[in-house]
């Protein structure tokens, strides 16, 4: 802990004197721009935590004697976004390093479809799968609501950040938007209104426990309706983006099982242009454990890193040269 906490009061210090325009030397202090997500979700402050592992400013202790691993002289600086698809336009217009890209906008973006349609994002190269994160179809137990197709003519609220998958599950199950009211609103908005007896059911998408649900829980009645069976099997034979996964049991209060669901990974997705040695750095530094000890230790969510370098080539997404001349070491 003590290296850990001395590493970051070092980063820091860093960001100052970069800040005020007296960083060291380009030949002995580099800057790796991380884009990450909004300030008040969950990105952001995980991108930061791997930021501070990456990070290998000079003076630090050489990674065998538990000093960081990542490329001498490199600080990784996380950066708040507007979420995925602007990342991706960063990185189309060089303006970030690396990105946290959830798999759907970029699989959107390799194939030139949604917000990418007929201008697909040819530059982007895949590190690896960073975490997943889970879709929670919330319900009001005393709505009486057991499976998703009793959700027609509830009152039904979906998370911004999920409203494609939102509509994609709908249809999974038969339902059509105009089948059910889905007013968008955030995990937070949406908790509230149920506990006040507005909503019936919402849909969020976040690694667990989200914090608004888990809030909820405390003081209503909740039920997790599973995404699984052969409804769920279609989904995933049609979209690549989506896996199967599961909602820890007693993750929130009430909801003794593990429930089914389907999930998104969020992907750590650099440049074809960047330096192969740059991006090995990284990639060598991502896998090591030290890494995965200061993220578990810095965020509840830490624990739900789930490194995988073979998932975005699922989603045509070719990998960096970089991360291929790194194999994992764990």
């Amino acid at each position: 802990m003590a290296v850990h906490l001395l590493r970051r009061l070092a980063l820091a210090a860093l960001l100052v004197l970069a800040a005020a325009g007296a960083a060291p030397a380009a030949d002995e202090l580099s800057f790796f721009q991380l884009g990450t997500g909004p300030a008040g979700g969950t990105r952001f402050p995980f991108g930061g935590l791997i930021a501070s592992a990456l990070s290998n400013p000079p003076g630090s202790l050489q990674c065998e004697r538990g000093g960081p691993c990542g490329p001498p002289g490199m600080v990784v600086v996380a950066r708040s976004s507007a979420g995925s698809t602007a990342n991706v336009k960063a990185l189309a217009d060089r303006r970030l390093d690396a990105a946290m890209v959830d798999a759907e906008t970029a699989f959107a973006a390799i194939s030139g479809q949604g917000a990418f349609a007929g201008t697909p994002v040819t530059n982007l190269r895949a590190i690896a799968t960073l975490y997943p994160e889970s879709l929670h179809l919330v319900v009001r137990r005393a709505a009486g609501i057991h499976g998703l197709r009793q959700l027609k003519g509830r009152r039904v609220a979906v998370d911004p950040a999920a409203a494609n998958a939102g509509r994609l599950v709908l249809a999974g199950w038969g339902l059509a938007e105009k089948d059910v009211k889905t007013p968008p609103m955030s995990p937070a908005e949406a908790a509230s209104a149920m506990a006040a007896g507005r909503l019936d059911a919402f849909l969020a998408l976040g690694p667990w426990p989200i914090a608004a649900i888990a809030e909820l829980a405390r003081g209503t009645a909740i039920d997790l309706l599973p995404l699984a069976g052969p409804d769920a099997e279609r989904l995933l034979a049609r979209h690549p983006f989506l896996s199967v996964g599961e909602i820890g049991g007693h993750t929130y209060e009430g909801v003794a099982a593990a429930v089914p669901t389907l999930e998104i990974g969020v992907l750590l997705l650099t440049r074809a242009d960047l330096g192969v040695e740059a991006v090995a750095g990284i990639t060598r530094a991502l896998w090591h454990p030290g890494t995965a000890e200061v993220v578990s230790e810095g965020s509840v969510h830490g624990a739900r890193l789930r490194l995988d370098a073979d998932a975005p080539a699922r989603l045509g997404i070719p990998p960096h040269p970089g991360a291929v001349r790194t194999p994992p070491s764990r």
